[in-house]
């Protein structure tokens, strides 16, 4: 007997040794959980910010309301909304040309942990809960199997205009993705003390209540960030942050996540133009 747990506890010591030598194995669980596949769970490390940075971006798009025009509607309100029309024309337009949708976990183990990704893919996202990202937005998007991430405004659910909590669960249903754009739109450069938490980790707390499933994603109100509320953020449970237009940061590039909002002043082809140029396709 004495033999036997001398064995046994020569074997759990050499077992620790062994994981205490190699801190980048992923456990199991977690690369289980991240879409690796089984019979290379035991190799599969997390990518460094080197290998990151040089992976392909992935193009992810950013719409706000999609609406007619309105009388009087100043060039600037335009750079925020795109009519029907032209975003049913622009969802057929990526179709035709070969993309997939793809979501944020995708992109996350695509940067993370190597895992693949479909041809020509490309990400389409919505800001701030208007009601005509659900009637609209995901109507034309489920014409060609896409999937949409959509960042929500929690204070503005159930309001006239916005989306409902309902409306939000049959997206999440369907497969679209619900993430965080904080309780009430202000900026993140801004937060100081209980900030942090009403606008980060009551929202988060609400989605996941009405999805039933977690909230891992945030997009930056105004795509305005700095480099002190990245450890804010990632205390709080987000895996990536979403930016716009400006390029992503070089020490934190899982939190600065590029998008390109596609204004009302531009034609299908200028937007498949301009997205090819932003994200070097």
């Amino acid at each position: 007997m004495k033999k036997q747990i001398a064995f046994l506890t020569a074997i759990v010591f050499t077992a620790l040794v062994a994981c205490n030598n190699h801190p980048e194995i992923v456990d199991q669980t977690q690369a289980k959980n991240n879409g690796v596949e089984k019979d290379s769970i035991a190799t599969v490390t997390k990518a460094d910010l080197a290998t990151m940075l040089a992976k392909k971006e992935v193009p992810v798009l950013c719409y706000h309301h999609i609406r007619d025009f309105r009388p009087g509607e100043s060039e600037r309100m335009k750079g925020y909304e795109v009519t029907p029309a032209a975003f049913a024309e622009q969802m057929k337009a990526l179709a035709d040309s070969g993309y997939h949708s793809i979501l944020p976990d995708q992109l996350y183990n695509y940067l993370v942990y190597g895992a693949d990704l479909p041809s020509k893919p490309v990400m389409i996202t919505f800001d701030d809960t208007d009601l005509e990202q659900f009637t609209i937005g995901a109507t034309e998007m489920n014409k060609y199997g896409f999937k949409g991430v959509y960042f929500i405004m929690t204070i503005s659910l159930n309001r006239p205009r916005y989306m409902s909590k309902d409306q939000l669960k049959q997206l999440s249903d369907e497969g679209h993705l619900i993430a965080g754009h904080t309780w009430d739109h202000h900026m993140v450069t801004k937060y100081k003390g209980a900030d942090w938490d009403t606008q980060l980790i009551k929202p988060k707390i609400q989605l996941e209540a009405i999805t039933g499933k977690k909230v891992d994603y945030f997009a930056y109100p105004f795509g305005l960030w700095n480099k002190e509320a990245i450890p804010e953020i990632e205390s709080r449970g987000y895996k990536m942050a979403f930016i716009l237009s400006t390029k992503r940061d070089s020490t934190q590039p899982l939190y600065t996540i590029r998008r390109m909002i596609v204004p009302g002043t531009w034609s299908t082809p200028g937007m498949m133009k301009a997205m090819k140029s932003t994200f070097h396709l």
